[in-house]
């Protein structure tokens, strides 16, 4: 007898293992067939990747953005990680700032009795609106370390019509 032997096996041929009599318990059932489904399920799901194996795939990129907003300009801030400007376009109507780009992303390993090589590509494509009293002629973007940053100045009147009132106590 090996100690392969000895030790139960899991996953397949369950039903060939011994059972204890008189302490079935469909709760306990239930649940190993509840994670047995989803298991199943998880590792046989083409489009997702296994749970705790790394990140998404490029495909599902979707950059974070951020938005805020001064007395004098509009700021919006995309992050960008391992993408070029000229893999990114910005267009700004009277109500929107459209940021559109393409990411494509390639690893290659090589050892001494292996190779690997995997490419993603994928596109997105954000639309983040804007407050009517933008002057969209005058807007900047700068594209550094990752992070694009369009800011868009409000109109001068918008500017002029702010007032800061004073709150009495009493």
């Amino acid at each position: 007898m090996s100690i392969k032997d000895l030790v139960p096996k899991f996953g397949r041929g369950r039903e060939n293992m011994p059972a204890r009599r008189g302490e079935h318990d469909p709760f306990r059932d239930f649940q190993r067939e509840m994670n047995r489904l989803f298991d199943d399920f998880l590792t046989d799901f083409p489009i997702a990747p296994r749970w705790g194996e790394g990140d998404f795939p490029a495909a599902a990129f979707s950059p974070r953005v951020d938005v805020s907003e001064t007395d004098k300009a509009v700021k919006v801030s995309a992050e960008l990680p391992g993408m070029d400007e000229k893999d990114i376009t910005v267009e700004m109507d009277d109500a929107a700032i459209t940021v559109r780009g393409e990411k494509h992303e390639e690893k290659e390993d090589k050892g001494k009795n292996w190779y690997s090589r995997e490419q993603s590509y994928g596109s997105f494509h954000r639309v983040i609106p804007l407050p009517a009293s933008v002057d969209g002629t005058k807007a900047k973007a700068k594209f550094k370390k990752g992070v694009l940053t369009v800011t868009v100045p409000k109109r001068e009147e918008e500017q002029a019509q702010r007032k800061a009132i004073t709150i009495e106590s009493d």
